[in-house]
C-alpha cells in the first residue's frame, strides 16, 4: 500500500555521531527513504543546536548506507548555484551507485538569508530562480563528468501553488511532497497536479505522492506520554505543554499512537493515493522508536 521513509530536520541539533547512528538505522530496519531538511541555522529559535552541513552529511550518507534512497528535503535553489548543486548531487550520486533524491525549492525562511549574508529576492524571482535552475541543472549533468549515475537525477517537489508550483512539478518532478497531513489539502492539490500532467500529456501515475509530517509513538499510553514529553523540549510550538496536551494538539495533524493506530491511520490516507509517508524524527537519539516503527509499522502499512 505505501513506504514509510524519516526525514531529519538537521538544523535542530543534527551532529556527525547522531548522523551516522540515524543513516545505520534508517538503512538496515528497512525504511524507504532518508532525507534532511537544508537549513543553515535552528528554525526554532535555538541557534546552540547543531547543524551540520547537508550535502557533507550526504555524501557521507553515500558511505554510511548500501540500500536507501537519500537526499535532501529540499535544497534552496537560492543556497548554491545550481550548476554548483548540480555537480555536488552528482557526486553523491555516483559514489551512492544512484540513490539519490534531489529535493529542490526556492527558498522560503527570510532569516537565515539575512543571517549568512544570502540574498533573499522577492517570490517571483525566487520561482523564476528555481525554473532556470532546473534547466542549468539538466544542461550541467549532460555536459560535465562525471555524470550522475542515473542521468537525470530524480527531483522532488513540494507545494501546492496552482500557478506556478503544481505545473512545474508536472513538468519536472519524479516525486510530488505534500508537507502536512491534510486531507483536503492533498485532495485538491492531487486533482490540480493530475490536471497539469494531462495538458502536458504526462501520465500522472509516473510521479509519486509522498506526505510529510511528525509522529509520536509509544507501545503503550505510558511509553507515548515519555515521548510526548521530550518532543516539547525539542518543538519550540509545543515548548511548555504537558504530555497529554502535545498528544490532544498533535493527534489530527501527526501519527500519535501505538504502533496499531498509526498503522490504522496511515491505511486510512493511503486511500487518497499516498504512496510513501515521510516521517519527521525530531528525537535524534531515539532509537528505540525507529525500531518501532520498522518492526510494526512498515509491515502493516507494506
Amino acid at each position: 500500500m505505501a513506504k514509510v521513509g524519516i526525514m531529519i530536520e538537521g538544523q535542530e541539533g543534527l551532529n556527525w555521531d547522531r548522523w551516522r547512528r540515524i543513516c545505520h538505522d534508517a538503512d538496515t530496519l528497512g525504511f524507504d527513504s532518508l532525507r534532511r531538511s537544508d537549513h543553515l541555522i535552528s528554525l526554532m529559535k535555538a541557534p546552540d543546536r547543531d547543524c551540520i552541513e547537508t550535502w557533507a552529511s550526504l555524501a557521507l550518507a553515500a558511505e554510511w548506507t548500501k540500500r536507501i534512497e537519500f537526499g535532501p528535503m529540499v535544497s534552496p535553489m537560492t543556497f548554491r548555484l545550481p550548476a554548483i548543486l548540480a555537480k555536488m548531487a552528482a557526486a553523491v550520486d555516483v559514489l551512492s551507485g544512484g540513490r539519490v533524491i534531489l529535493g529542490v525549492g526556492a527558498g522560503w525562511n527570510e532569516n537565515e538569508h539575512t543571517e549568512f549574508g544570502i540574498p533573499f529576492y522577492t517570490e517571483k524571482e525566487r520561482f523564476d530562480h528555481l525554473e532556470q535552475g532546473i534547466r542549468t541543472m539538466h544542461d550541467t549533468w549532460n555536459r560535465s563528468n562525471p555524470k550522475p549515475a542515473h542521468n537525470p537525477i530524480p527531483l522532488l517537489m513540494g507545494g501546492k501553488g496552482r500557478k506556478r508550483t503544481i505545473p512545474l512539478v508536472a513538468r519536472e518532478a519524479s516525486e510530488w511532497n505534500v508537507s502536512r497531513l491534510d486531507t483536503d489539502l492533498y485532495r485538491q492539490g492531487r486533482e490540480d497536479l493530475e490536471a497539469s500532467c494531462r495538458e502536458i500529456g504526462r501520465d500522472p501515475s509516473s510521479i509519486r505522492h509522498s506526505v510529510m509530517t511528525g509522529y509520536i509513538i509509544g507501545r503503550d499510553k505510558s511509553e507515548l506520554r515519555d515521548r510526548a514529553g521530550q518532543v516539547s523540549k525539542v518543538v519550540r510550538q509545543l515548548s511548555g505543554m504537558t504530555p497529554d496536551e502535545v498528544i490532544e494538539d498533535r493527534k489530527e495533524a501527526w501519527f500519535v499512537g501505538t504502533p496499531e493506530e498509526i498503522a490504522e491511520k496511515m491505511r486510512s490516507v493511503c486511500g487518497l493515493g499516498v504512496d510513501l509517508f515521510m516521517l519527521q524524527h525530531f528525537l535524534l537519539d531515539d532509537s528505540d522508536a525507529l525500531k518501532l516503527l520498522a518492526s510494526d509499522v512498515i509491515p502493516a502499512v507494506a
